[in-house]
């Protein structure tokens, strides 16, 4: 097969001395942020992404592979030890990993955390070697009204997915495109929305609003809170082991494999990440230890419950890789930043990157590989040091945030223009996070949101400007059906919870009254 053979081509360039110091040093530094509480893997790539640019683009995106599969690692350390996940994604595995911690096996947490990471990571990158050439087949029927179809059903779905309210999620979406149309309009060379600012001609870097909505938005967020949040959530001591008995064993490998046989399929599709995948994989682990009779379930913690959503969310960002690599689709926030890596090296993600970019594709999936290898390693045994992280007071951790933060949009392009811009997108990003608007829809449209605008006007131009075109073949209709129910669903859970508020809420009204 040649998958297996340009797969042996990508593990020689990954195996190099230089590239394999790149991979530790990304697991490392990925794995760090991703241990920090409100940080997470997202903020790992926008962070580091500044530091690769010395770099050649091999190396650097060997670099982000294991950045990228380091912070998911690193997110479910905190929830765990101290009860607040790292990331969104990290919150099923806090329910029973914090109980188990708190019965004295918090190490053993810990390990099934990291091999169940390992497991759906491997499976999922796995699958994409070998269906990549299919998914990039598929890609290639795709012409300007299935390619609009596709970014609007990204836009809509995430919007519609990761907000408690689909209105937020409308508004964020509405930030990212606002961000996204500033500049050179790049089919008929007017300018837009630069206020007649010559440095706004390029419009703005996707560096810039990354850096400014994830780390300085989080750091004004904290700094805001910082007196006012009596958290007293206490580090559990990560004693005992962390490798897993021949039980242990037992109970843990079928819920790895269910775990990631949920996650692999939500990483192809823009559903916002690996929140839905991790809470499917615990809500199906808990039902089954009911018919089962398990009374470590919801006491004193489920091995089973930490391992099925930790597979679950490492499968999902693994198949969100293949939907990246072979169909530009960034399918979560996280895979938002590693298309603007690609695109600061002038790459678009798509079909035509195997084709004209094999030599770096093939290496960053060998690289993915081994990555999680290097992942297992640092983190089975050394999962109680990285836990001393969370023991750094938190006004030292977020200066140092912001330092790195303004060091990373500086190098850019020297200006001091892009500090004032990233401070007043952080700025904005406060008052999203205050109001509860969610992030991930902001990355998706200022990514994907000039590659959607350039797609519907050549539609447009080939119609005629017959708006028709736009759902004309049987691919765009179906896209359009599938989002139709996406959105159904999401509407029908969205009043469902309301409608469970508004009954818990009578019954304390009603409680008090009697009381």
């Amino acid at each position: 097969m040649d998958q297996l053979t340009h797969l042996l081509e990508g593990f020689a360039v990954a195996f190099t001395p230089q590239n394999l110091l790149f991979l530790v040093i990304g697991a490392v530094l990925g794995t760090a942020v991703g241990v920090l509480p409100g940080l997470g893997s997202a903020m790992a790539v926008a962070l580091l992404l500044p530091v690769t640019f010395s770099l050649d683009p091999t190396g650097a995106f060997i670099m982000f592979a294991s950045i990228y599969f380091g912070g998911l690692f690193g997110d479910s350390t905190s929830g765990i030890l101290l009860n607040t996940p790292g990331n969104s994604s990290a919150i099923a595995t806090t329910f029973e990993g914090h109980r188990m911690a708190k019965s004295g096996r918090a190490a053993k947490a810990l390990g099934t955390s990291a091999i169940g990471a390992f497991t759906g990571g491997m499976i999922a990158c796995a699958l994409v070697v070998f269906f990549a050439p299919y998914i990039v087949e598929l890609a290639k029927v795709f012409g300007p009204a299935e390619y609009f179809a596709l970014a609007v059903f990204a836009f809509v779905a995430i919007s519609a997915v990761v907000a408690d309210s689909i209105v937020r999620g409308l508004v964020a979406l509405g930030i990212g495109f606002a961000l996204a149309m500033v500049g050179i309009d790049g089919m008929s060379g007017a300018e837009r929305f630069t206020m007649g600012s010559p440095v706004l001609f390029d419009g703005i870097s996707i560096i810039v609003i990354t850096v400014g909505l994830l780390a300085i938005g989080e750091v004004i967020h904290v700094s805001a809170r910082i007196r006012v949040d009596k958290s007293t959530s206490k580090l559990v001591d990560p004693t005992g082991t962390p490798f897993l008995s021949r039980s242990d064993w037992r109970k843990a490998l079928p819920a790895f494999l269910r775990g990631t046989a949920f996650g692999v399929p939500f990483g192809a599709i823009p559903v916002g990440g690996s929140e839905v995948p991790t809470f499917l994989a615990y809500g199906t682990e808990k039902r089954l230890a009911k018919r089962r009779g398990d009374t470590e379930f919801g006491t004193t913690g489920s091995i089973r419950g930490v391992a099925a959503p930790e597979a679950a969310g490492n499968a999902t960002a693994g198949s969100a890789m293949g939907a990246l690599l072979g169909l530009g689709l960034p399918t979560s926030a996280t895979a938002a930043m590693m298309i603007a890596a690609f695109q600061q090296y002038g790459m678009q993600p798509g079909p035509l990157l195997f084709e004209r970019s094999g030599d770096l594709v093939w290496p960053l999936l060998a690289s993915l590989f081994l990555g999680l290898i290097i992942l297992l390693i640092i983190n089975l045994p050394f999962a109680a040091v990285w836990a001393k992280l969370l023991l750094i007071p938190r006004h030292y951790l977020y200066a140092t945030i912001t330092v790195l933060s303004v060091l990373g949009v500086y190098a850019i392009g020297s200006r001091t223009v892009d500090l004032w811009m990233a401070l007043g997108i952080g700025v904005v990003g406060f008052g999203m996070r205050h109001f509860s608007i969610p992030l991930a829809p902001v990355l998706i449209a200022a990514i994907l949101g000039p590659m959607a605008e350039t797609q519907l006007r050549r539609a447009l131009a080939v119609s005629e400007g017959d708006p028709g075109i736009l759902a004309s073949t049987p691919l765009t209709l179906a896209l359009y059906l599938l989002l139709a129910v996406v959105v159904g669903f999401s509407v029908f859970q969205h009043l469902r919870h309301a409608r469970r508020e508004r009954a818990g809420a009578r019954d304390r009204e009603k409680v008090g009254a009697d009381a």
